[in-house]
């Protein structure tokens, strides 16, 4: 008989997952929640039908550990890129502005009826947001880097 996973049979290890349909995507998006970015670190490439991001995520998994343990949280760089990619549009961000610092809030997938199509949206923090036309919901979020101290040294928090 098998048993469920549990959290403290968790590793350390860097995170290398995908998400091929909104149950995925609600794993990865929870993940990815508060990772800042500048602006700078945003890649269209439509030839390969590829957007990404270079982000400092907040590492939700390791936040209960670090704070049971009475250690500081931490961050890590990951790359969050999206595949199948027809077309980006966006609001509230201002393009032109390298040194802009987004905050990613949610990633939201809205699936046209029963094909495969749709648009992923990326929640910034502050009203912005990315929309990408794609053709199929594939994304990868992988750690890049060593985990650092958190600079606030903080959890992020949501008003309720």
């Amino acid at each position: 008989m098998s048993e469920d996973a549990r959290f403290e049979d968790g590793r350390e290890a860097p995170l290398n997952l995908g998400a091929f349909d909104a149950e995925d995507l609600k794993v990865l998006a929870s993940l990815s929640q508060d990772a800042v970015f500048p602006a700078a670190e945003m890649k269209w490439l439509p030839r390969e039908r590829r957007f990404a991001l270079l982000i400092n995520r907040f590492r939700w998994e390791d936040a209960p550990r670090a704070e049971a343990r009475k250690r500081p949280v931490e961050r890590v760089q990951s790359v969050l890129s999206v595949e199948n990619v027809l077309r980006v549009a966006s609001s509230g961000v201002e393009r032109g502005d390298k040194d802009m610092i987004l905050s990613l809030l949610d990633i939201e997938w809205a699936q046209d009826g029963e094909g495969p199509e749709g648009d992923l949206t990326l929640v910034l923090a502050g009203d912005g947001a990315i929309r990408l036309r794609l053709e199929a919901l594939e994304l990868r979020l992988r750690d890049v880097t060593r985990p650092y101290v958190a600079p606030s040294k903080q959890t992020p928090e949501h008003p309720e």
